[in-house]
């Protein structure tokens, strides 16, 4: 409510100025005051753009420092790291162009500001400029693209034939995994399956799906384990998304998609490092789903290999539920 406030506040200031404004330009007209633009007023406008641009850019660089930190601690996956690196080398070269171009825009405004008796240069064209400004940003674009498919390559054609299988099944507005059991081969499913307490659809007659199990609100993996994750949909078109392992998945109904990754830190060991003893990694759905959207989430856990077989132990396979 107090943020809607504020909003409210700022917009009725502003209305407010703009109607001021407007009548001193209507009591100018009415006296006959001459309302021409001066070199003062060009003056104070050029000014104006320099003290701007101080005050954006000395914003920005505040948000990096004070905000900085707060972003997304180190990744928790093996293949994070080609993430990161990505994300760094694509943010250096947006911030770069930002700063040299907001220089340019504003510095350019200053000191070209209208003057009595000063006339512009009309340029029509230019064959050298404009070949410098469309071969240099697809120069770098083209490499930043090369980049960013070569790094999805390696790690979407990742080797999973040792890696455990998770299906993670979605619906609004919730998330239901059910896990390989000891042949790491997950049962058959189908959406006209779901019936009672099978909410993953899966076929019972099927000997694979037996030993599957089903897990809501937390699930539990081992660190150091390769995984490949498995999503499904029952409704709409969710995005499962696990931002501190770098991964994200679009479940499309009537079909499937996958993702595999190895977690290479522990839920309790990044408690540590980010200095809060009640983080949880997450699940999220990262499309905007329905209206409890924001609220459909799963904990995941990432034990040690001893603590990951106790809480196994106390799960119930599909066949005796």
């Amino acid at each position: 409510m107090n943020n809607l406030l504020i909003i409210f506040s700022v917009v009725l200031v502003a209305a407010g100025i703009t109607q001021v404004v407007r009548i001193l330009e209507l009591t100018a007209g009415i006296s006959g005051r001459d309302n021409k633009v001066t070199d003062k007023d060009n003056k104070m406008q050029g000014g104006l753009m320099l003290l701007w641009l101080f005050v954006m850019l000395g914003g920005f660089i505040w948000m990096l420092v004070v905000w900085g930190p707060k972003m997304l601690p180190e990744s928790a996956s093996a293949h994070g790291v080609q993430i990161d690196n990505l994300f760094n080398i694509t943010m250096a070269i947006i911030i770069v162009v930002f700063f040299v171009t907001n220089i340019l825009l504003f510095y350019f405004a200053w000191k070209y500001k209208g003057e009595k008796g000063k006339k512009a240069y009309f340029l029509s064209h230019n064959n050298k400029l404009e070949l410098i400004w469309t071969s240099v940003p697809a120069v770098v674009l083209t490499v930043l693209i090369a980049y960013g498919l070569n790094t999805w390559g390696n790690i979407m054609n990742s080797d999973t034939s040792e890696s455990t299988v998770v299906e993670f099944y979605a619906r609004q507005f919730d998330w239901t995994a059910r896990m390989a059991g000891e042949d790491n081969i997950l049962g058959k499913a189908d959406v006209r399956n779901v019936e009672g307490i099978n909410l993953v659809g899966a076929d019972m007659d099927d000997p694979n799906s037996a030993d599957d199990i089903m897990v809501r609100g937390e699930i539990h993996i081992p660190v150091g384990q390769a995984y490949l994750f498995r999503f499904r949909s029952q409704d709409v078109i969710h995005s499962a998304y696990f931002p501190h392992f770098r991964m994200q998945m679009n479940c499309v109904p009537g079909m499937n998609t996958q993702f595999a990754f190895t977690p290479i830190i522990t839920t309790e060991e990044m408690r540590v490092i980010t200095d809060n003893p009640e983080f949880d990694y997450l699940l999220l759905c990262n499309k905007i789903c329905g209206a409890a959207h924001y609220n459909m989430q799963m904990n995941v856990v990432v034990d040690s290999e001893a603590d990951y077989k106790a809480w196994l132990g106390e799960q119930t396979a599909m066949k005796d539920m």
